[in-house]
């Protein structure tokens, strides 16, 4: 299996590595560090302040509820970390674009570091977007910092590196890769409870059973994601 020439690296900007212990050295994505098809590297601002409180935030200028983060720890962050050449530099907000497996796919494969800035509190400077090139959300709502945003960008990123799914066609027949969402998934005992695997899965007609999966990604869609299903029944589309 070909793996990447060189591991997509990861530079996480955050008050709180312990924060990622755990949830990277599990699953695929311990399994996926460990062979080195990727590396995150941890980076506390507060190691870069210059008062004796490590102070990294302070009252809003014009008044208003709650602090922000200030804009020196965090340059100061970014800027020492090595620059690879292809780098994206992420900031984790409520305003940014939605995550999406487009957009999964792009940082999987156009870009050789990921930076990613971890906010908290009211907020971080607005100097800061001078450091950032894209703003990210995990969706239309507030989390208490940008930590689970992290998390999720680099789960969804790193699952479609070459080596780290053990069955690469799998990822093909996802949701999310056609604006159809994904068949129903069955596997032994064939009888639980009062509930029976459909007939046409266990009959052997391979025909049979494409045409029942496709005809129950149609359905799914419909029901449960009519945007999806417009855009799937659009004359034009051309996928996501």
């Amino acid at each position: 299996m070909d793996l990447p020439t060189a591991p997509l690296r990861f530079d996480v900007i955050t008050l709180f590595p312990d924060f990622f212990t755990s949830p990277l050295a599990t699953s695929l994505t311990g399994r996926a560090l460990q062979r080195q098809i990727a590396t995150v590297h941890l980076t506390n601002p507060r190691d870069f302040t210059t008062d004796k409180h490590h102070r990294v935030d302070d009252i809003p200028y014009g008044g208003g509820v709650g602090m922000v983060m200030k804009p020196e720890p965090i340059f100061a962050a970014v800027e020492s970390l090595p620059q690879c050449p292809r780098r994206e530099v992420i900031l984790l907000t409520p305003q940014g674009q939605t995550m999406n497996q487009p957009l999964f796919k792009a940082l999987s494969t156009e870009y050789d570091q990921l930076v990613l800035i971890c906010g908290h509190y009211e907020g971080i400077d607005e100097r800061v977007l001078n450091l950032v090139t894209r703003e990210v959300s995990l969706g239309d709502f507030v989390l208490t910092g940008g930590e689970i945003p992290a998390l999720a960008l680099i789960n969804g990123v790193m699952r479609l590196l070459p080596g780290t799914v053990g069955k690469p066609d799998s990822l093909k027949y996802e949701s999310f890769e056609t604006p159809l969402l994904d068949y129903p998934h069955y596997t032994r005992p064939a009888q639980f409870r009062q509930w029976a695997v459909p007939d046409v899965l266990t009959s052997g007609d391979h025909g049979a059973i494409a045409q029942w999966r496709e005809q129950q990604q149609i359905q799914r869609t419909q029901q449960r994601r009519p945007d999806l299903y417009e855009l799937y029944s659009s004359p034009d589309s051309s996928g996501l």
